[in-house]
């Protein structure tokens, strides 16, 4: 399978860590990855800012640079669904429509097409906090929503199970948002900041050495409330975990 592996803009500029594991992990696995050099952003931030237009260049180059590929795969379930739901601003061509149908986010990537159960190189013994993303969880469908009142499933915590050593800590409200939301998070600020502190603290208080997450976006943000609340507690993606990270 020919892989184009796509960086979040925010996590090229600041968590570079997380778009090597990836990479790595993927290679690990056996994968033919490439990564274009001439990609930037999705264009999901003039989206959600409501300036749908604006997102035309970006999405028209993100798609000329992974049209080519069998599978998009990205360390972000907010870009995904992006990619997935909102790519509209430019006109809907085959090559628009592959994109859209075969872009993946990281853990459905490698639950749902590789199948990857076991990671044997990766030991973690440290007791971690999944958060899923909002993206993550109610768009992508990656756990079970508390709200449906499903049967519970969760394609992270599946392939978290596959690392040594690792310990889970259960929050009390285990799917309820952080208050990120991108432009949220800065038109609501006083709330978001409440909603991330109260996420961390579920976190801590279940016994949690670490949040781990498939979206950096939402960890910066808890990252921040904690930071400023004293909250002793870290932060790590999914993938560096899955790559063998023992921190």
């Amino acid at each position: 399978m020919k892989i184009g592996l796509f960086v979040p803009c925010y996590i090229d500029a600041f968590y570079p860590g997380v778009g090597i594991a990836t990479l790595e992990l993927l290679e690990r696995l056996g994968q033919d990855v490439t990564y274009p050099q001439e990609q930037t952003c999705c264009g999901q931030p003039m989206t959600n800012a409501g300036c749908v237009s604006d997102s035309a260049a970006a999405e028209a180059l993100f798609v000329r640079l992974f049209a080519g590929f069998d599978a998009i795969v990205m360390p972000s379930g907010s870009c995904t669904h992006h990619v997935r739901a909102h790519f509209d601003a430019i006109e809907q061509t085959d090559a628009v429509r592959h994109v859209r149908a075969h872009t993946y986010e990281l853990v459905e990537f490698l639950h749902d097409v590789l199948k990857v159960r076991d990671f044997p190189w990766a030991e973690f013994p440290h007791t971690v906090g999944l958060h899923n993303s909002c993206s993550s969880l109610r768009a992508l469908r990656t756990a079970s929503m508390s709200e449906l009142g499903e049967p519970a499933f969760s394609k992270p915590m599946t392939l978290l199970s596959g690392v040594k050593g690792i310990r889970f800590a259960t929050p009390a409200r285990p799917d309820e948002c952080c208050g990120f939301g991108g432009t949220f998070s800065v038109s609501e600020e006083a709330v978001s900041a409440r909603m991330g502190l109260d996420k961390v603290r579920d976190h801590h208080q279940a016994g949690a050495e670490y949040i781990v997450s498939a979206d950096s976006s939402c960890m910066m943000h808890q990252r921040g409330c904690a930071e400023r609340a004293g909250v002793n507690i870290r932060f790590i993606h999914i993938a560096e975990i899955l790559n063998g990270a023992r921190q």
